[in-house]
């Protein structure tokens, strides 16, 4: 970690120099951090397994040039902008949501870049988790550069958290998305569900699909429904995502299934193969044999997906709820009371009493049309976040 004594210096040395410029400098780095997050979004679904890195570099409070970082083996931020910077960069502040990496990757480490370019103060959003990347404070701080790390650092958390899920945990963010009535039902008892939503929140869904490396679905999905699993209607900011089924066991091949054609890569992961394998591989569908969902996730990881979104059916979701794999919900409620006998969100034994149920932290909620989305992190039983 920064040693401490460099940590408390950098504020000494910072307030210093707000008084003189007549400025809070808390305020003035939250603003440039913020422009940094910004352009760190830009990022969403092109980077992985790279982080989501933005930097602006800002002289005498006016900008001098900022980047992003766009594919894994382009320009990290850092570089980006220090390109454009030029000599301008000599004496200014860089703002960068992620610690410059200080090890040579597929590009050289951005903390000489920094070094080279002349930055008289670095200041970071947070840490980077990455054990071979980290420790990019330490040497710009013992070459000289003043260093404040934390500003706007849960953000800047927030931003990269399949990145630093993957790293911690080596398996991908997991999003539950579904849409259900206002009494929990996916769909009614005879299955049918399209469509429980409206307009906008079905858009909505899509802007999701756009962020994810993979889209997963059980079998019983894909027999209930038939869905394409493609983006429509937003734009894609990376490649399609891969179309994922997961089954104990490959349902009988349709040349009807929606996900049998070429807009998409699909895959189907099976618990156990079966000669109905090779009819799904004629069609072009990968198959792969995984033990169970934590090696699906595994799978998918080492690919460099981190991203991942569940869309169903309620086999699934509480397979991953009842292993505590699930990070985040995206609930769509729809104004409508299916009843009892219909398909419930979480199949399977639930919790049986409160104290074990999961819970929704940092929940935000968004009205689209008729519609209300309900979103928040999954918070299990003696879990700490």
């Amino acid at each position: 970690m920064l040693p401490e004594r460099v940590e408390k210096r950098s504020l000494r040395r910072g307030a210093r120099a707000a008084m003189l410029a007549g400025m809070p400098k808390g305020s003035e780095d939250e603003r440039w951090m913020r422009r940094a997050l910004r352009l760190a979004r830009r990022g969403i679904g092109t980077t992985h397994p790279n982080p989501r890195v933005g930097c602006v570099i800002v002289k005498g409070g006016e900008l001098v040039a900022e980047g992003w970082h766009e594919r894994p083996g382009g320009l990290h931020a850092e570089a980006a902008a220090l390109a454009k910077a030029g000599e301008r960069a000599r004496g200014a502040t860089l703002y960068v949501n992620l610690e410059p990496c200080a090890a040579h990757g597929r590009t050289p480490p951005c903390t000489e870049a920094i070094l080279r370019a002349g930055i008289a103060r670095v200041v970071i959003g947070c840490r980077d988790p990455n054990p071979k990347m980290q420790g990019g404070a330490e040497v710009l701080a013992q070459a000289g550069v003043e260093v404040e790390i934390g500003v706007c650092a849960h953000e800047a958390e927030r931003i990269n958290r399949p990145f630093f899920r993957w790293v911690k945990m080596g398996r991908p963010w997991v999003l539950v998305k579904a849409a259900a009535s206002l009494d929990g039902r996916l769909a009614t008892r005879t299955g049918e569900s399209r469509w429980i939503t409206g307009e906008r929140a079905r858009a909505y869904a899509h802007r999701l699909r756009a962020e994810q490396d993979a889209i997963l679905i059980g079998a019983g999905t894909l027999q209930a429904d038939n869905p394409r699993l493609t983006v429509r209607g937003v734009r894609r900011r990376g490649p399609p995502p891969l179309r994922v089924v997961v089954a104990e066991e490959a349902p009988p091949f349709s040349a009807e299934w929606a996900i049998a054609n070429q807009e998409a890569p699909t895959r189907l992961y099976v618990m156990r193969p079966s000669a109905k394998d090779e009819a799904w591989r004629g069609a072009g569908v990968e198959v792969v044999n995984a033990e169970d969902i934590h090696a699906v996730l595994a799978h998918l990881a080492e690919e460099g997906r981190l991203a991942v979104m569940v869309e169903g059916g309620g086999g699934l979701i509480g397979a991953l709820l009842r292993a505590q794999l699930v990070d985040e919900l995206a609930l769509f409620l729809a104004p409508i009371l299916i009843g009892g006998d219909g398909v419930p969100l979480w199949r399977g034994e639930g919790a049986s009493h409160l104290g074990e149920a999961p819970r929704l932290v940092e929940v935000t909620t968004r009205s689209l049309g008729s519609d209300l989305l309900v979103r928040g992190l999954v918070a299990y039983p003696n879990e700490s976040r």
